[in-house]
């Protein structure tokens, strides 16, 4: 088991900046679905270590992802791709916290930066399109493997799922229901070997019940946004999105190095 760090102090700075960390998140999953959690983690590590700040979000997630339901219900969701991404993602998870303590999280962030940034690269290359290519269950199996571990050791599974999706030219509906149920079943699967991890402090636990506050404006808002994106705007938001989760991640891995 790794350390267990201490407990952020229970300032009304901290509420206010983890507060408004949670609702960044929340936006985030009413306007694509899920996936792009990491755009919230660098306003709470201004005031807690990333450990704890993985913490406090693991069971955060598991109610934002239930409230997101409400919007992304089951006709948004492609059932073939989940009956394909699932599994991975279950794996993966399982396999990120066993070698929790023994993976190098630098090494992987980089890595998953270098992949993501190519992947968007190509597609700018490419005249910044969408091409709808097949299924294949061999890319989505990676796909959900790749996302299991990362979301496990990071919060970071977006990008895998992205890159499996995106290509599929699915409607921008389908495409953020069937994200939104994807990390609703990851976060719900990763949230107990999180608490076992890091086990929160009283504290933390305070922490949490303010920003549940965060998660019907910030989910709802989002989900308002996405009304308003058309199909090409919100694939751009997306890919967008990837290349400053990239940076994030690539910033996260080097910088850790020289910590």
């Amino acid at each position: 088991m790794i350390a267990v760090p201490a407990a952020p102090e229970l300032t009304a700075a901290t509420i206010l900046v983890v507060f408004a960390g949670v609702f960044l998140i929340c936006f985030m999953k009413g306007a694509f679905g899920g996936g792009f959690s990491i755009v919230g983690i660098p306003l709470l590590s201004t005031v807690m270590d990333p450990v704890t700040a993985g913490g406090l979000l693991a069971p955060l997630l598991v109610a934002m992802d239930l409230f997101a339901l409400r919007y992304w219900k089951p006709a948004t969701w492609s059932k073939p791709d989940l009956i394909r991404l699932l599994p991975g993602l279950v794996i993966g998870i399982g396999f990120g916290f066993l070698l929790f303590r023994a993976l190098d999280h630098r090494a992987i962030a980089i890595v998953m930066a270098a992949v993501t940034l190519a992947f968007v690269g190509l597609w700018l290359v490419g005249g910044a399109n969408v091409t709808i290519r097949p299924r294949s269950s061999p890319k989505a199996v990676a796909a959900g493997v790749a996302s299991g571990i990362s979301t496990m050791v990071a919060h970071s599974g977006g990008p895998p799922l992205a890159m499996y999706l995106l290509p599929l030219g699915l409607s921008k509906d389908v495409y953020a229901g069937t994200t939104s149920l994807f990390f609703t079943v990851g976060n719900a699967t990763k949230a107990v070997p999180w608490l076992l991890l890091v086990r929160p402090a009283g504290i933390d636990w305070e922490l949490m019940a303010a920003c549940l506050l965060a998660i019907p404006s910030g989910v709802w808002l989002g989900w308002r946004f996405h009304g308003r994106l058309d199909q090409r705007e919100l694939y751009r938001a997306c890919y967008g999105l990837l290349v400053v989760t990239a940076l994030k991640l690539l910033w996260d891995g080097v910088s850790g190095y020289f910590a």
